[in-house]
């Protein structure tokens, strides 16, 4: 992994874990950090020994979204500014949905703008109780970026999508869990305890084939039923060869714990 200065990036065995670390101003996406989300994610996405990544944040704030010191600081470019600023932003974002590793987030604190479209770009993400969420976009006028008009439509639905984006209505961690936003609420001091457990867990489990789910509940949205009923049949007949496959079934007929190794 390469060295950072806005986000921690660290390795425990299978397990890839991104804290972003911008505190002292909550988290905010600015240039360097979106630069080296969009990193972080490139490594995750082509090291064949992660198959789990955890994304969490430092601080009281899990993300307050962009940066929009940035936004004054660049106003005489500022649609250029955030041009280049969504280019490395969404790049990350689509390293993380297309990766076969699970991206589990840990949400504490607040998540706002970008810093909500993070946490549902997650596949599992984990509140802490205290945990806020509100897109807030056009509470500045601004529209959704980071994934958000992509993934939360799918989460939600339309109506509740077009509620949240339109009157920047701010839901706590359980009204996001009751939503599907969240996958599991935890109290605050159990929240990294619960990220590790998830994440150790996904990572001894058959990456190989996460990483299939993942590509077909992308495409399931974009696909007609005979394109995606294709695209099933090939996936499964895939991961049936893999040693994971064909772990999965020995254990099953075996009546045994299978062991997999991400292969």
């Amino acid at each position: 992994m390469s060295a950072f200065e806005t986000i921690d990036v660290a390795r425990e065995g299978a397990i890839a874990r991104i804290t972003l670390n911008r505190p002292g101003a909550a988290n905010g996406i600015d240039l360097q950090m979106a630069g080296e989300l969009l990193q972080a994610s490139l490594d995750c996405r082509h090291d064949a020994g992660v198959r789990a990544v955890v994304l969490s944040a430092n601080g009281r704030m899990f993300c307050a979204g962009g940066d929009l010191n940035g936004f004054v600081a660049n106003a005489a470019r500022l649609q250029s500014h955030l041009k280049e600023l969504t280019l490395l932003l969404h790049g990350a974002i689509s390293n993380f949905a297309r990766m076969r590793a699970p991206l589990i987030v840990a949400v504490n604190g607040a998540a706002a703008g970008a810093g909500f479209s993070l946490a549902l770009a997650g596949d599992l993400v984990l509140a802490a109780r205290s945990a806020k969420f509100a897109l807030a976009y056009t509470a500045a006028g601004l529209v959704p970026d980071a994934g958000a008009s992509h993934f939360l439509p799918r989460v939600v639905g339309l109506r509740r999508a077009q509620e949240l984006i339109l009157t920047n209505r701010r839901l706590n961690a359980e009204e996001a869990l009751q939503w599907g936003i969240v996958t599991r609420v935890v109290d605050d001091a159990e929240l990294p305890a619960a990220a590790t457990a998830l994440a150790s867990e996904i990572a001894a489990g058959p990456t190989q084939a996460y990483g299939a789910v993942k590509r077909l509940l992308v495409s399931t949205c974009q696909n007609t039923l005979e394109a995606q009923l294709d695209l099933e049949g090939s996936e499964i007949a895939a991961a049936a060869v893999t040693a994971d496959g064909q772990e999965g079934v020995a254990a099953f007929l075996a009546k045994r714990a299978a062991v997999y190794t991400g292969n």
